[in-house]
Formats: C-alpha cells, sequence, structure tokens
C-alpha cells in the first residue's frame, strides 16, 4: 500500500468533478415510511438541505468528495479507520429499493461533505432528524462505498427486483475454501456498506445514520469495525501479527495499473467504472502466535519482521527473488510461506489492491469453534481483510484458492464471515449509486 502524501493528492483529484453536491433549500420534514417510498422524489426531499442544517464543513483538504466517476474508499488513500455494514432487503418492492439508494447517496454525499445526513429539526416533540454524536467534527476524509451482493439479484430462487439478468457473471458465489468457518450471522448480505474516516466516531456515525434512514425497507446483518495504524505516511502500517502489510499493493499513482486490476472495463455494462470488493474478517490465535519463534514467524510470511524486507534482503521494497537459495539449496523464501503464494508472479499476474485493517472484538470462547487451538477464552481480533479487483475470478479466487490450501498462515488463521459485493461506478450530482443498473433493467 502506498501512504505517501503524492498518491493521496492523485487518489483524491481521482475521485473528484464538478459539483458541490448541495441539495436545494428547502426545509424537509421527517416523512413516514409510506409517505417516504410513495416516490423516488419523496426520497430526495428527505436528504435536501434545508436552512436549519448543521454547519460543520470543514477544509477542503479533509473532505473527499462523494460524487465521480468512481467510489470512494476504493482508491483513496487508505484512511485510518472503517466501519463495515451488510443489510438484507425487507422490501420486495422495486420502487422502494430505488428510493432507499437515493436516499442513502444524497445522505452520503452530505456527511462527505461535514454535514449532517438530513437537515436538522428544531421541534422538540419530534425524533432527532440526527443522532448527534458527530456534530461539530470535520469530515477527515470520509468515503463512503457502497456494493451489491449477489442475493440482490436473486434470494432462494426468487428474483424480487427483476434484476437476476443483469447480474454479472463476475459477481459468483464465493467458493467455501480450505478451513472456512464462516458464521452466517456474519457472512452475505444483499447491500454493503464500508464507511471509512481518518476519526472513528465519524465512520461508525455516518452508518448509524444510514441504517437509520432504511424506513424498514433493510435491517443490518453484520457489522465489523477496523482500525489501522497510520503514523506516517511513508511507512506500510503493520497488522496485528506484527508485520507490515500491504506492501506489494499496487501504487494508487499508477492510474492505469489500477484501470488494468481494479476498475471494470466496458465488458461490465452497468459496472463499468466500478469495482468488486471482497471483505473477510479472519481471527488470528494471537496467543499462539505470540509464543512463536521470531524466526519461524518470518519463515511463515516470508519477510523480515522488522524491516518487511524479504528473506535474505535488507528493504521492504526490495524485488522478491522467488529463485533464490540458501546455503542449503532450500528456497529462501520458503515455498509455502505467505509471501510467496500471494505473489503475482507465483499467480499468473494475478493482483489485488488490498485495503484491510485489523480488528478487536474482545474476548470470546473458543472451545469448539476456532480450529486448531480449542482453548478456553481468547481475543476475537485479526485482520478485516478488504480487496477490490477488476474481476474476483482472476483475482482474489485465483489467489486465495492456493492460499487456502498451502500457506503456512492457515494454522494460525481462520475466515470468519463477510462477502463478495459488486460497488458500481460513482454518481454523478443529482444521480444515484447503482443508478445504471436500477434504470437501465
Amino acid at each position: 500500500m502506498s501512504g505517501a502524501d503524492d498518491e493521496r493528492q492523485a487518489s483524491d483529484q481521482r475521485q473528484s468533478m464538478s459539483g458541490s453536491g448541495d441539495a436545494a433549500d428547502e426545509d424537509p420534514t421527517m416523512p413516514s415510511r409510506r409517505r417516504f417510498f410513495a416516490t423516488a422524489a419523496g426520497a430526495a426531499a428527505v436528504t435536501a438541505l434545508g436552512p436549519g442544517a448543521a454547519a460543520l464543513a470543514a477544509p477542503a483538504r479533509d473532505a473527499v468528495t462523494f460524487w465521480g466517476r468512481n467510489q470512494g474508499g476504493i482508491a483513496t488513500a487508505q484512511q485510518s479507520y472503517a466501519y463495515v455494514a451488510a443489510f438484507d432487503l425487507t422490501t420486495a418492492k422495486r420502487d422502494e429499493l430505488i428510493a432507499l439508494l437515493r436516499t442513502w447517496t444524497a445522505a452520503a454525499a452530505r456527511m462527505a461533505d461535514g454535514q449532517t445526513a438530513v437537515a436538522l429539526g428544531d421541534d422538540p416533540a419530534a425524533e432527532p432528524h440526527d443522532s448527534g454524536e458527530a456534530l461539530g467534527l470535520p469530515p477527515r476524509r470520509l468515503t463512503l462505498t457502497f456494493g451489491f451482493g449477489p442475493s440482490l439479484f436473486r434470494q432462494d430462487g426468487v428474483d424480487r427486483y427483476g434484476l437476476a439478468p443483469r447480474r454479472p457473471e463476475a459477481l459468483i458465489d464465493l467458493p467455501r475454501f480450505n478451513g472456512d468457518q464462516l458464521v452466517p450471522e456474519r457472512t452475505g448480505g444483499d447491500l454493503c456498506i464500508q464507511a471509512c474516516a481518518d476519526e472513528p466516531q465519524i465512520a461508525f456515525h455516518a452508518v448509524r445514520q444510514l441504517a437509520r434512514l432504511t424506513y424498514s425497507a433493510a435491517k443490518m446483518r453484520w457489522a465489523q469495525a477496523g482500525f489501522l495504524p497510520i503514523n506516517n505516511q511513508q511507512e506500510t502500517p503493520r497488522n496485528l501479527m506484527g508485520f507490515k502489510d500491504g506492501t506489494l499493493n499496487p501504487p494508487l499513482s499508477s492510474a492505469p495499473l489500477l484501470e488494468r486490476l481494479v476498475w471494470v472495463g466496458e465488458e461490465g455494462d452497468w459496472m463499468q467504472h466500478g469495482s468488486y470488493m471482497v471483505v473477510r474478517p479472519i481471527r488470528i490465535a494471537l496467543e499462539h502466535w505470540d509464543r512463536m519463534k521470531l524466526g519461524f514467524q518470518e519463515q511463515v510470511v516470508g519477510r523480515h519482521k522488522r524491516s518487511g524486507a524479504p528473506l535474505g534482503s535488507r528493504h521492504e521494497h526490495d524485488p522478491l527473488d522467488l529463485d533464490a537459495s540458501d546455503a542449503d539449496g532450500n528456497p529462501r523464501i520458503p515455498e509455502n510461506s505467505h509471501v510467496r503464494l500471494a505473489a503475482p508472479a507465483a499467480n499468473d499476474g494475478a493482483q489485488v489492491l488490498r485495503r484491510g485493517y485489523s480488528y478487536d472484538n474482545g474476548l470470546s470462547f473458543t472451545a469448539e469453534r476456532w480450529p486448531p487451538w480449542r482453548q478456553g477464552m481468547e481475543f476475537d481480533a485479526g485482520l478485516l481483510f478488504i480487496c477490490f479487483q477488476r474481476d474476483p475470478r482472476t483475482g482474489f479466487v485465483k489467489i486465495f484458492d492456493k492460499m487456502s490450501k498451502f500457506d503456512m498462515m492457515n494454522q494460525f488463521v481462520t475466515h470468519v464471515g463477510g462477502g463478495l459485493f459488486a460497488c458500481p461506478p460513482g454518481a454523478a450530482s443529482g444521480g444515484f449509486i447503482g443508478q445504471s443498473l436500477l434504470e437501465g433493467a
């Protein structure tokens, strides 16, 4: 992953386009669910900017423009915190789905600009229009990324919204990989939201407000918060295993590389300029990892822990020499090491844009659920793995199929949930996320 300031600026510029995202100057009231879903215009009205809106705008350098060709939170320089949530739709009406996406889009644009999700009201007898925990805070580079799960197109054999013919071939049902221990309550979902910001309360607040705006059209299925130690924009962050994570990421400054690896091309129909997001909470047996000798840890990863350099090298960004041997004739970077199995050179050039975070859910009992250790109370902590790619079949699935079978790290990690989501292109001011899918069907 590149965190350089010039790459941050280039990334933010790519996310920008003309238009402020401000809505019409009228003072809305919170509608009932019936009024809200009556027309798509009602959805737009609930997010209109009114005279009573909170003045929360921050300096432009602290805000990432929501509108643009691509959604934010993908090629944006990575923020320090994330909150990812998946939703199940409870409505069977296509118009209500469109109204929900219109509402979410307008609210997301407002929050990214440092405003409340909807205009604040002053009636003490009415329900507050915003939960208030982010009042006075700048947006801290908030981005909101929306994705569609396979079940949006067909659920239990039913095409609820007439979208089944438009399900992309790349939006597959992820195969079951070796060692998966997926918990149903932490897996799947019709819709997914990734909120990222440099302040945890901003990220949580954003998802909380969008959840409030579902008007019973959807309910939360699972959620996971994540954090990332960004203390030097020139340095690759470390995961909870203590190793640098993301060294081999494609640079955000390389637009041609992102076009080839991340953004969907013309073949994607309504997904053109979108991307596919894989989310996998990966639990790490930290107590047992911490008892391993340093040399063994480095053999598992394939890199030196302190420097991040490939084994046998001195610097983090030294090229991987997969043909190098040690004095005994063995591969210097073990054949079943994590970095070798994940390297593009070992996967016919396959590569993804990683955007992972660490997570910590406290303690939990591990008697039966989490092999191979089966011990008592342990940290429910690990990696909130997130990656984006042009096609998951030639990205994540190709890479991880091999890793799930041979990676030495598998004895310490367990994939416990997540899913695959199609993240459509960004929206133009006045439009909404998913418009090319829902209005083109």
